[in-house]
């Protein structure tokens, strides 16, 4: 159905409108820290996009993504569709976003993670796509077509990845980004019980050819973006010899004359394993890299099926990615079985030694989908929905070591790692180590106005002045290199004191 009718019996082409549900202060959202760039939304809807870039060319498509902007009542009025995708963490968003439209009278289409695994929750929604879109979106297209499409589509099949179309970046406002995003791969071979990207996306990795990558950056270039690309993937080394023998040397090519475009990813620890990989990224332009460290203690490691991460000097492997010239950002988790109140101490511990400035700490949520949330249901220890949110000072299963016991350690933490002191002192630590990759960066007028509002709101009114100063004299006098580095670190601190304050402490 590429055409709909207007009351009066004449045609029109089929009005798409894409809808992103906001998503709330976490950690992620970085919202405190994008205000002093003047951006709007870390990141935008990659899956969204690509998924416009499967509809019917002759529809009109409009994206209105609510972190950025308000959904307003004449996006409603020219929408023939709603097409809505979100994640766990955008739930209540997603609500409100459904009953609005649901109110205008437009029909829902729905998929996206937080419907692959509960969309019975969404008795309102009419339509939806679940799993892969690159297979269950076409069927929903055949269907509408012939005026016949079904409530739900879903398939047990994993999409060939070599058959997705770039994302469809002309509907997106890029000016009001941190950063853009492409994919590589999906599916992660490794098996932590408390993770559901295998249950949505396999154990077996699934890669773009080198060509589709390079064609989605040269699609951000050409629309003059110079700033940073995440690859969005779970373990961007589930393929490693495609990655160091076609990928990596492909982006080292590409990037040959051209300024910005500084990488970050997200991989499993045993990528410090290989020196070679490591070389390869950072001439590539990666610059920093999310590893699931979650616990020091091997118990816990062992519980949650992270066997990767058993049997290795994970502080060795942190300070080597430092010296290779990638930062590490670590993911840590508490409230496992095994844990005891000792852990609490431990993470801090680790976190400090180990420099890991950007440390998201979490208390152990069990997921739909995972092997963990079906042994706390078969168990009677589930208390609630999970929130989706790592770091919003919740759990939704009853813990071993009791409730009481695991919100004071898991504040303990938290009051602790975003303190000033302890905070500037792991950003200095940090900076010892670090050895920057050199990557051709224009001077960006709002990173300048960044570091004069950095003095402003840090150096002046905040309550880190002192290690803010101390902090800015250091880097200049022995890692001026790393200046902008540091502002950006400073920033980071005080947006996680910002959310460790709202939620936990």
């Amino acid at each position: 159905m590429g055409f709909r009718r207007w009351s009066d019996g004449r045609r029109h082409a089929m009005n798409a409108l894409l809808i992103y549900p906001e998503f709330p202060d976490t950690f992620w959202s970085f919202k405190h820290a994008l205000k002093f760039i003047r951006k709007k939304a870390a990141m935008p809807p990659l899956g969204l996009l690509t998924v416009a870039a499967m509809m019917p060319s002759e529809w009109n498509k409009r994206l209105v993504d609510t972190n950025i902007q308000s959904l307003e009542a004449d996006d409603l009025i020219w929408a023939d569709y709603a097409f809505i995708s979100a994640m766990i963490v955008q739930q209540e968003s997603t609500r409100r976003m459904i009953a609005r439209c649901k109110d205008a009278g437009v029909t829902v289409v729905a998929g996206g993670p937080l419907f692959t695994l509960e969309h019975g929750l969404y008795s309102h929604v009419d339509h939806f796509v679940l799993n892969e879109a690159e297979i269950t979106f076409p069927l929903f297209l055949a269907d509408l077509r012939a005026n016949r499409p079904k409530h739900v589509y879903s398939t047990s099949e994993f999409a060939d990845t070599e058959t997705t179309p770039a994302p469809l970046w002309d509907l997106v406002d890029w000016k009001q980004y941190a950063s853009m995003s492409v994919q590589f791969s999906r599916g992660c071979p490794f098996d932590c019980d408390f993770c559901n990207v295998t249950a949505l996306l396999g154990h077996r990795p699934r890669i773009k050819t080198a060509e589709q990558i390079l064609t989605e950056l040269d699609g951000l270039y050409d629309l003059g973006w110079r700033g940073s690309v995440f690859f969005v993937d779970d373990n961007l080394i589930g393929n490693k010899r495609y990655l160091k023998n076609t990928l990596l040397p492909a982006l080292i090519e590409w990037r040959k004359n051209k300024k910005g475009f500084a990488f970050n990813t997200e991989a499993s620890m045993n990528i410090a394993d290989d020196a070679d990989l490591l070389k390869l990224m950072v001439q590539a332009g990666f610059d920093s890299v999310f590893v699931g460290i979650e616990t020091p203690s091997v118990e816990g490691l062992a519980e949650c099926g992270k066997l990767q991460n058993v049997k290795r000097n994970l502080l060795a492997d942190v300070k080597k990615l430092h010296r290779a010239g990638i930062q590490v950002q670590g993911g840590f988790i508490v409230g496992f079985d095994s844990d005891t109140t000792a852990i609490f101490q431990q993470q801090i511990d680790f976190i400090q030694q180990s420099s890991v400035v950007t440390a998201m700490v979490g208390m152990l949520q069990a997921i739909p989908g995972t092997q963990l949330y079906e042994r706390m249901k078969n168990a009677g220890r589930l208390l609630m929905q999970s929130s989706g949110d790592n770091a919003d000072g919740k759990t939704n299963l009853v813990p071993k070591m009791g409730l009481e016991q695991l919100n004071a350690g898991y504040k303990a933490i938290m009051s602790h790692i975003y303190a000033p002191s302890p905070y500037y002192e792991r950003v200095r630590s940090f900076l010892r180590e670090y050895n920057p990759p050199r990557i051709k960066a224009p001077i960006r007028k709002e990173r300048l106005m960044a570091f004069v509002r950095s003095m402003y709101r840090l150096g002046v009114f905040g309550k880190e002045r002192l290690h803010y100063w101390k902090l800015i004299v250091w880097t200049v006098a022995h890692r001026p290199r790393s200046l902008p580095l540091a502002v950006t670190l400073a920033i980071y601190g005080f947006h996680f004191r910002k959310v460790s304050e709202l939620h936990v402490t």
